[in-house]
């Protein structure tokens, strides 16, 4: 029964994509289908072949392994933080065990930038993505490098392509990134809840983001406009005439100089980060106070709760379960998923796979409505107004798109693990 309720929770969060579509006429369903059915694929694999079950465990403990080394630089910093033998932070402390470890991962990410490999392994992932999906080169591109360096790095290392994209196009880029996890994070996320379905759901994410923009806001691209302007392209070069003398490949900033750069970054994400669970868990706690003043046991969970229990029942749940789900999804809207992430890490272990699955996929993306206002503040800084108007007027169309794109990863997922 929950299998079935499970595969028509699939059916349903595509329809509603197609309800809630800007132009129904012009979505391109060959493409809808083939990326459904790779995405399918990709989790079967994923989550029910040996060699596929492999390769997200040798992953994860890649990951764990990473967090393992960086204890060594926070126990030399912070000895009395990451437990007596340096290794293992007891009890298990938030700042220690996921952020602190991204001191190391973040400047790890832009090295292997620096050194080419990324950029390479983008370029030609992307490219084989269109290829299958027969969506955009960019849009396809874009996915994947969201996948690897997050929302609003990838939007500002991609800046001369929005700046000569049309207006539609932006949007499409918008609502893409609502829904990616970067790299840099992902260590952070599989020290508070199974790694292997944190892993699992990267993937799908990045596809099925092009997915629901491609129904919420189909655009036509000719084949003229087809085409990547470049990454990370300096503005002044895209700009000159065809006829003008080319200014040359920029200077190569020093290692030493980029991997102190990073590594500021990377302390800039922690505090971020931080700041961002401490203010959202005290205003959630504020705003469950007043509610409380209402009417006993009324809270912020508890109304989104009531209007997500219907999708977490389509994750193939049972109703109590539903219930509990649907509370932990909303709290995620309104905060963020290191928020839930935090407060379900002790129990989750207990949880039936069925029930860690689609939790841990629904949570790991960035879709809340505190990343609404980051992806239109970067927008702000990168295209005209005609584009940023255009932006503004569909931000129910953003985080629909976020919250669809994770409730069909979580479903496709679940439809596996049982």
């Amino acid at each position: 029964m929950y299998l079935a309720l499970n595969i028509l929770g699939v059916a349903v969060f595509l329809a509603l994509g197609w309800l809630f579509s800007k132009n129904r006429r012009a979505i391109r369903w060959k493409s809808v289908g083939l990326m459904v059915a790779l995405n399918a694929v990709i989790a079967w694999f994923l989550t029910s072949f040996p060699v596929g079950r492999a390769a997200v465990r040798a992953a994860a403990e890649g990951f764990a392994w990473l967090v393992d080394v960086s204890y060594e630089g926070i126990s030399f910093a912070l000895q009395d933080w990451v437990g007596p033998t340096g290794v293992d932070p007891e009890p298990v402390n938030f700042v220690v065990s996921a952020l602190l470890p991204i001191l190391l991962i973040v400047p790890l990410f832009d090295i292997l930038s620096y050194l080419g490999v990324l950029p390479f392994v983008i370029r030609w992932v992307g490219r084989g993505l269109s290829f299958v999906t027969r969506q955009p080169r960019f849009e396809t591109f874009f996915a994947v490098e969201m996948m690897f360096l997050g929302n609003t790095e990838a939007l500002a290392v991609s800046r001369a392509q929005l700046k000569h994209m049309s207006p539609q196009r932006t949007v499409t880029i918008a609502m893409m990134s609502m829904s990616c996890v970067t790299a840099a994070l992902i260590g952070a996320y599989t020290q508070l809840v199974p790694a292997e379905f944190v892993l699992t759901a990267v993937p799908l994410n990045c596809i099925n983001a092009l997915l629901m923009a491609s129904l919420l806001f189909p655009v036509e691209v000719p084949a003229e406009e087809d085409v990547i302007v470049g990454v990370g392209t300096v503005e002044a070069d895209v700009d000159a005439e065809p006829d003008a003398e080319p200014a040359g490949k920029p200077e190569r900033e020093p290692f030493f100089s980029f991997l102190g750069d990073s590594i500021l970054g990377a302390g800039r994400i922690v505090l971020i980060v931080l700041a961002n669970v401490i203010a959202f868990v005290a205003l959630a706690a504020l705003v469950n106070q007043l509610l409380g003043l209402l009417h006993s046991g009324l809270s912020l969970q508890a109304i989104l709760g009531v209007v997500l229990f219907v999708p977490a029942m389509l994750l193939g749940l049972d109703p109590a379960t539903a219930t509990e789900v649907s509370q932990m999804m909303g709290l995620k809207l309104v905060t963020n998923e290191f928020v839930v992430m935090g407060q379900i890490t002790g129990d989750v272990g207990g949880y039936d796979r069925h029930h860690q699955a689609v939790l841990t996929v629904f949570l790991t993306s960035f879709a809340n409505l505190s990343t609404v206002g980051m992806i239109i503040g970067a927008f702000k800084g990168l295209v005209d107004r005609e584009k940023n108007e255009l932006i503004s007027r569909n931000v129910g169309r953003m985080l629909l798109a976020g919250v669809l794109v994770s409730l069909l990863s979580a479903a496709l997922v679940g439809v596996f693990v049982w």
